[in-house]
């Protein structure tokens, strides 16, 4: 389906076909869509990660460290 399109008053005359801009619009909406279905998901993993950690943090505190900074140090030559 082509449209054409004649502004008011003016001589310029622009061919658009509506079935590949509707096309090409859907693409882009589906690339937004799958973005935002990204975010969600980081979003909800972050959220699920803080909850873990504010729930382990009491349990945590009292425990001794496995390891202290001196163990973790790592020597360059």
């Amino acid at each position: 389906m082509h449209v054409r399109l004649t502004p008011v008053g003016g001589d310029c005359v622009e061919e658009v076909d509506v079935v590949r801009e509707l096309m090409r619009i859907e693409r882009k909406l589906e690339h937004i869509e799958k973005l935002l279905n990204e975010l969600l998901e980081a979003e909800e993993s972050y959220v699920l990660m803080r909850l873990s950690e504010e729930s382990l943090k009491e349990f945590l505190e009292d425990e001794p460290d496995l390891y202290s900074e001196e163990n973790l140090k790592v020597r360059y030559r």
